[in-house]
Parts: C-alpha cells; structure tokens; sequence
C-alpha cells in the first residue's frame, strides 16, 4: 500500500467516478484504475462496488476512506513540519549572553531582528558570564553563547569575532573622582576598588590583570561583587570605584560616573559567538547568518 494509492482512492471516494477522479489527480483512467486493483490485491478484500453512474465504496471501502484522510493529513502535518525544521522556522534556541551585554546595541538589534524574522522558534535567552556559559556550550546545555574568549581556538567549538570592547573607570558620581577625572591608573593607587571574582569569568578576569601588570599596576580590592550589575550597584552605593568593559555603558546606572582612561582603552577586549561545532541546528544557522547585518565586521573560525 502506497501513498499515492491512497491518494487515489481518496480522489475516487470523494468525486463519486473514476472518470472524474482521474482528471483530478492527472492521471490517465486506466493507469488510475490499475492502482485502484492493486491497492485492493494487497489489502485482500474489495474496496469499490462499481455500477452505471460511478463507484461506491465497500463497507471496507469506506473504513479505508476515514483512515486515509487521517493519514493523508498526517502525512502532510508531518512534511510541513519537517520541512519548518529544516529551514530553521521552527524549533528552539538557547543563547547566553553576557550580563555586561544584554543592553549593548548591537546584541538588542541581533535579539530583535531574530524574534522578528523567526517568531515560531522558541528563542531562550540567557544572561551568563562567559566561564558558565563556556561550562554549558562545552556540555550541549546551551546552543550559542556571546561572550569574552581568549582566543579563536576552542576545542570542539567554532567561534565568530563580533565586536572589540575596552575597559573603562566606573567611580560615585558623588565622588570626587567624578568632579576631577583621573589621568592615569597610578593615581588610584590608594582608592578603594570593588572587583568580581576569577571563577566566573577566568579569560576576562586574566586578560584585565595582566594589563594591568603590564602597567605595574595593582587595584587595592575592598568589596567583591558577583557579576558587573551587581559591583555597578556597589559603585553607586560609595563602596568603591570600578573597572569595568565600556559596553557597561549601555546599562545607565543611578549614581555612577563612567571616565575614559587611555591606559584602560589600549585592554583589548573581544567579544565572540560560540557555538558547538556538531550542533547542526538550522534554526541556530538562521541566527549566525544574521549576526553579519548587526556587527560591523564579523569573522568566523571552525575548529
């Protein structure tokens, strides 16, 4: 039994003829009911009862005719949702995104222009540093990650260069670092810094402490904070000053003072799109081909 004897059947059944059944479905009257005979040689029993003005199914006619629209429909369903999948249309996504990111332009067009294109696929968002989200790309928990790397080159993931941060000074705005900026990081030498911890974001965490040595200069470390939100919070209560990517910038902040020093803007930060190397998801494809038309100058690296 064949899709396209069901089809046929279907046709018959519904027209009343063969005649009319065969200009239907575009297929000549004999052929059209050499497949009607088969279809009954391999079920074993009549289907048609055949008189002057046209057919009229069987009682097994007529039991096939209700499972065969069934199926048929079935059938369909199943074409129109594979061939979604397969487009990217639907499914699901799962990015992290960096806490210091979520509001930086460029990210918001990328989330945007996505909804906007895709709105059938379940698009999940993620707001990690990059040490938990590289934990979860590496364990299959999430399908994409925006986030700080060392470099190009990560086992079993293929990396995409998005944009070029740097670091800035966040101090109270009532402080007097706020009235008379300094000019370079040896004046705060003896300033209170609030600072994250290593172990959630290991690459950011070394890249700013070795330029750091590379200066000779070393923050005095009161007050720790769990993620750049959160030591923003602390800045603006007066607990200390802070160094922080300038996309925190995105993130207006009551009570901080954003400063620019040339020392902090030569830290190079880059920020990267990760992705497994096996995830062969169409609808996580759609979401990298589209990271071109909101980042000035992308690149991609397969491992």
């Amino acid at each position: 039994m064949e899709f396209r004897q069901i089809s046929y059947f279907v046709a018959v059944i519904e027209t009343g003829s063969i005649s009319a059944a065969s200009r239907r479905v575009h297929v000549a009257q004999p052929a059209l009911t050499r497949q009607i005979r088969l279809l009954e040689e391999d079920l074993g029993t009549r289907l048609l009862v055949r008189h002057a003005r046209g057919v009229q199914p069987t009682v097994a006619g007529r039991a096939l005719f209700e499972e065969a629209v069934q199926l048929l429909d079935t059938r369909t369903r199943i074409r129109s949702r594979l061939s979604a999948l397969g487009k990217g249309l639907i499914g699901r996504v799962s990015l992290g995104v960096t806490v210091t990111h979520l509001w930086v332009p460029e990210v918001a067009t990328l989330l945007r222009r996505y909804r906007d294109r895709y709105p059938q696929v379940g698009f999940e968002v993620f707001p990690l540093l990059s040490g938990p989200q590289l934990e979860r790309l590496r364990e299959g928990q999430l399908d994409v990650g925006i986030l700080y790397l060392d470099s190009a080159e990560q086992p079993g993931l293929v990396t995409r260069s998005l944009q070029h941060d740097h670091l800035m000074l966040a101090v109270p705005e009532a402080s007097r670092w706020a009235d008379a900026p300094p000019s370079r990081l040896a004046e705060l030498a003896e300033a209170d810094f609030v600072w994250g911890f290593r172990s959630v974001s290991p690459v950011y965490y070394d890249r700013v402490m070795a330029h750091f040595a590379r200066l000779q200069f070393e923050p005095r470390v009161v007050q720790y904070g769990a993620d750049n939100i959160t030591i923003l919070s602390m800045v603006a209560a007066g607990l200390g000053l802070a160094i922080v990517p300038a996309a925190s910038r995105w993130h207006p902040m009551p009570g901080v003072r954003y400063l620019l020093l040339d020392e902090l803007t030569r830290c190079d930060m880059p920020l990267w799109m990760a992705w497994r190397e096996s995830n062969d998801s169409p609808a996580l494809a759609n979401l990298v081909d589209l990271v071109g038309s909101c980042f000035d100058a992308p690149g991609a690296s397969g491992i």
